[in-house]
């Protein structure tokens, strides 16, 4: 009996999306703009921390029980963890880039940040790529439907509750209707009603101002 891994394909279409628009939106910027530099600044923030929660999730939860659990299928684990490295080295540019740029929005400054991130967002599609060509199919035989759960469960333990609002409304965004009510049918009822009632609305705004080009 194999588990369903459809959820981290919607969650890599957010990532896709969100690194060709922040190349975009940030080449947009005006040269001296502070204050719209830091609009995207905070938004790159909100996407790092859901990419980094996200492969630390993986790291510590599905990697470990895979090498334990296959035999030659243990390269594809091996080459997972060290693509994984590869993109956290370009977020290390990044989190130097972002921060030298929002402080003037200097043009230098942004055609050095834009540079960094098309070179990160190469590396992670490179990642997620193959990832969903050969990590997901082994996954969805030999990982439990408990421990896959655990990586969702892992990113809200290590989520602010407001970051969490906005990331589940980048993950929903390009979902279709069947998608998006098997992702809303997974959170508990309360959850549900916060996200209909204040995040929804909250995150409309927040991406209407992050995207306001």
């Amino acid at each position: 009996m194999s588990i369903d891994t459809q959820d981290m394909e919607i969650v890599h279409r957010a990532f896709r999306r969100e690194t060709r628009l922040m190349i975009e939106l940030v080449a947009a910027v005006a040269p001296g703009d502070t204050a719209r530099a830091k609009v995207i600044a905070d938004h790159f923030r909100d996407y790092r921390l859901g990419l980094k929660n996200h492969h630390e999730g993986e790291d510590e939860l599905l990697w470990p029980p895979l090498l334990a659990r296959v035999d030659l299928e243990a390269e594809i684990v091996l080459r997972m963890e060290a693509q994984h490295e590869r993109v956290a080295a370009t977020l290390t540019r990044l989190d130097a880039a972002f921060p030298a740029w929002e402080v003037a929005a200097g043009a230098d400054e942004r055609d050095t940040l834009v540079a960094a991130l098309a070179d990160h967002r190469a590396v992670l599609i490179e990642h997620l790529d193959d990832e969903e060509a050969t990590l997901l199919p082994l996954a969805a035989e030999h990982i439990s439907e408990k421990e896959w759960a655990s990586l969702g469960d892992h990113l809200v333990a290590n989520t602010p509750k407001l970051t969490l609002l906005t990331l589940f409304g980048l993950v929903l965004e390009d979902a279709n209707p069947a998608e998006r009510a098997t992702l809303l049918s997974a959170l508990p009822a309360p959850v549900r009603g916060i996200w209909h009632v204040f995040g929804r609305p909250r995150y409309a705004r927040h991406i209407n101002r992050v995207r306001a080009a």
